[in-house]
């Protein structure tokens, strides 16, 4: 079996996928592929958000802790997904949980190696930041929808 670098990954990956060259490349320096089991948490809601990661395979459940009632699924993700947002602005800590739901095969990427080439190449630090603003937008809607299905008063 041929394993792929991570160029390759990033290539792969709908995130990523329409980036130049010379941005994946640069990006692949911080990138890792990585295997995580069924039930490893990848974040804490709260905690320092350090990384994020790019699922080729599996599914990756995104919580939110609610009083009362614990970690509660807003959300689960597959393959073409990303998973985390919270490392682009300070604090830098997790809006958002995430557990392993089913094994997973992803890239992970170091995020203080992405702010340093983000902080290099502002075309990149924007092209990125546009990519993670829909990533965003798309987490918070989810998360709306979530909370009215888990507490809507019936008429």
């Amino acid at each position: 079996m041929t394993t792929l670098s991570v160029f390759d990954l990033l290539a792969l990956h709908d995130f990523a996928a329409d980036m130049p060259a010379h941005w994946m490349h640069r990006l692949s320096w911080a990138g890792r592929p990585v295997y995580r089991a069924s039930g490893h948490r990848l974040c804490r809601e709260d905690g320092p958000a350090d990384r994020f990661w790019l699922i080729h395979s599996g599914t990756v459940a995104i919580d939110l802790f609610v009083p009362g009632r614990g970690d509660v699924t807003i959300e689960r993700l597959g393959p073409g997904s990303v998973v985390g947002w919270s490392w682009l602005l300070p604090p830098c800590r997790w809006r958002f949980g995430a557990v392993v739901a089913e094994d997973i095969r992803a890239v992970e990427l170091d995020a203080v190696r992405v702010h340093k080439l983000m902080s290099e190449d502002p075309d990149l630090a924007r092209d990125l930041s546009r990519r993670f603003l829909a990533v965003t937008g798309d987490r918070l809607a989810a998360a709306r929808h979530r909370l009215v299905e888990l507490y809507a008063v019936a008429p």
